[in-house]
């Protein structure tokens, strides 16, 4: 994407070894199988930190997912937004989250930092060796996946469901999801 472009990055994070802490990736996989939009791009941004600057800095607006620690029961839902996001990712809930806290300075360092920034996600159950999210996580994932969509839709960027035409991405999803317990 072109950063002259208005655009809306909406970026799952986390590693999918770690539980509920691969919530943001598996999101972003769901998301990008399921919806498309015009000047949207859904990344499974994983734990990759530093290099995920690029799409930081090109996007008008970003949408970040992540499991967050809160004091709330596990599987409840948070918003955060602008100034309440960076403190968030700053307390580190895993290892990929250094790497979340620098990307977001980076960007503020370019003064490139998206004109909106959300960060949606759930308040996690177990954050140990594992490749399924949590029952807590796994029951409230349709309730996050649609708050994401209405979330980019009152940003101006409405999600289309996407026809599923592509046998090879239909067949590579549900080999996904079934490693993933989902």
């Amino acid at each position: 994407m072109s950063p002259s472009s208005p655009s809306l990055l909406i970026l799952g994070l986390g590693n999918v070894l770690c539980g509920d802490d691969g919530l943001g990736a598996v999101a972003a996989q769901l998301l990008s199988e399921r919806y498309q939009g015009e000047r949207v791009q859904i990344l499974d941004g994983g734990t990759l930190g530093l290099s995920l600057l690029p799409y930081l800095e090109d996007a008008r607006d970003a949408i970040l997912v992540d499991a967050i620690r809160a004091e709330a029961p596990a599987g409840s839902f948070v918003r955060l937004e602008g100034d309440e996001v960076a403190p968030a990712v700053a307390a580190r809930l895993s290892p990929h989250q250094v790497g979340v806290a620098d990307l977001l300075d980076g960007a503020r360092w370019q003064n490139r930092v998206p004109e909106r920034l959300v960060l949606l996600g759930l308040v996690p159950e177990s954050l140990s060796l594992g490749l399924t999210l949590s029952p807590a996580l796994h029951a409230a994932l349709p309730e996050l996946l649609a708050r994401v969509v209405e979330e980019a839709r009152a940003l101006g960027y409405p999600l289309a469901p996407r026809a599923d035409d592509d046998p090879d991405r239909a067949s590579a999803s549900r080999a996904l999801a079934f490693a993933l317990g989902l």
